[in-house]
């Protein structure tokens, strides 16, 4: 019947059946401060070219990271991917396989999968690890309310759970967003000037459901006090590591030294700096956490013929999908770009992984060292040693400088921590890959040493 009336009548006989009047009762539990009233001010309709047309325009406006000298990290990281590793991707196989809920029909994806799980177990030094996150900041959040699951499962008031006060505002949002409705309280921990951890006062986190901190932390900036950290905090206590995945190569897995749980961004594995995504977290824990923790895992067995065989195990999807009763938030992941990243690891091998870091370090050391010979330029940390960025305290405002790079020099200068910390508006956040040449670094350096004559 309403399939046979006028559009006027489908919409009166869908609110009588609802027990509405009109369309605004329909949405009167909207505020009405946000409400549009007045119509969308939209153009009109375009033909399929004109549309095409005006996509390319808006495009052509944006600059590719590869297209310029670029010092952006803060997060997301250029290095360089095989062109072996989207060619695999794009592959029917890969490609088009997504959720594998009939494993008989998904081995080839099942094994390369679980192939993921064990490159994220062996890299972070955790014998478990799931086939990945969203994205670093999810990956984080997850962990911790994975940890108040282990530890206070029969608490009666709020869980407590420190954090670094240096993560990043956005990975801190994601955490903050994920613990407010579980009853999670978070704390800081305190950094001392030379930005490594206070030891002393992380005794105070001991008997608290976790702690999470980076390494490196946020101004690239390794600490190796973390790996006292375990033996400061207890047993009764998770230690949650971030990592920047590619640093492994040189810095001691997060696993060897008491790590419960490892997460990090697995962005510089496979895929380049995109324009917000898509990305992939990582997720390793121990044993102790393998029944709390989120997303899926593959498992390894064997048919009724006695041959390996894959399938989901341990954690079924179902678990994760039951509103405020589930066992964390993440009902998917990001299997192709994790596939991406399993890809690149598996091309690199050990020896390919240590040869990776070392360039990263490298560029890292040889740019610090050339914009600290610029009179007028300081190191924030001067004393630390460094991954993929670094913190120089500069005369003016970082966004100055940055925008005088970008018109006069066509470089990409860095990262504005201004725009993540009160009280750092003249610090900038400078990061070097194994894409960094030197060609790049004296333009940065050349750049820079002009602003400062210019602005002096």
């Amino acid at each position: 019947m309403v399939d046979q009336l006028p559009n006027l009548g489908r919409e009166a006989v869908m609110l009588a059946e609802m027990g509405l009047d009109s369309i605004d009762d329909l949405f009167s539990d909207i505020p009405a401060e946000v409400r549009r009233d007045a119509p969308l001010d939209l153009p009109a309709p375009q033909t399929e070219e004109e549309i095409l047309r005006e996509a390319q325009m808006l495009l052509g406006e944006n600059v590719s990271v590869d297209s310029r000298p670029s010092f952006l990290g803060a997060g997301l990281y250029n290095n360089y991917v095989p062109a072996m590793v989207p060619m695999l991707a794009t592959r029917g196989e890969f490609l088009t396989a997504y959720t594998p809920y009939q494993p008989e029909v998904s081995q080839g994806m099942l094994q390369a999968m679980w192939e993921f799980q064990t490159m994220v177990s062996e890299l972070v030094g955790l014998p478990v690890s799931n086939v990945s996150m969203y994205d670093a900041s999810t990956a984080a959040a997850e962990a911790i309310t994975c940890a108040v699951r282990v530890h206070d499962r029969k608490a009666t008031q709020k869980s407590t759970v420190y954090v670094s006060e240096w993560i990043p505002p956005h990975r801190l949002s994601v955490i903050q967003n994920y613990s407010q409705g579980a009853g999670i309280e978070i704390k800081f921990l305190c950094h001392g000037d030379d930005g490594r951890l206070n030891l002393e006062q992380a005794g105070k986190a001991a008997g608290a459901s976790a702690v999470y901190v980076e390494q490196p932390n946020a101004f690239g900036l390794l600490d190796e006090g973390i790996a006292e950290l375990k033996g400061i905090i207890g047993e009764n206590t998770a230690l949650i590591v971030g990592v920047q995945p590619v640093s492994l190569g040189l810095v001691a897995a997060p696993g060897t030294y008491g790590a419960d749980l490892v997460v990090g961004e697995g962005q510089p594995f496979g895929i380049g700096p995109t324009g917000g995504g898509p990305i992939y977290g990582l997720f390793a824990c121990s044993k102790a956490y393998l029944r709390q923790m989120p997303g899926r895992i593959v498992g390894q067995t064997r048919d009724s013929e006695e041959n390996p065989a894959y399938c989901l195990t341990l954690s079924t999807r179902e678990q994760h999908i039951r509103r405020h009763k589930a066992t964390s938030n993440i009902c998917s992941n990001e299997t192709l770009i994790a596939l991406m990243g399993a890809m690149h690891m598996a091309l690199l091998g050990p020896e390919g992984l240590r040869t990776l870091a070392e360039r990263n370090a490298a560029a890292c050391a040889t740019t610090k060292s050339a914009l600290l010979a610029i009179d007028g330029i300081e190191a924030v940390h001067p004393d630390g040693a460094h991954f993929n960025e670094f913190a120089i305290r500069i005369p003016n405002s970082a966004e100055s400088l940055l925008n005088f790079l970008d018109k006069e020099c066509g470089i990409t200068g860095g990262f504005d921590l201004g725009r993540w910390w009160d009280g750092t508006a003249n610090q900038l956040l400078v990061c070097a890959t194994d894409q960094t040449t030197i060609e790049d670094i004296e333009d940065l350096a050349e750049g820079i040493t002009e602003w400062l004559e210019v602005s002096a």
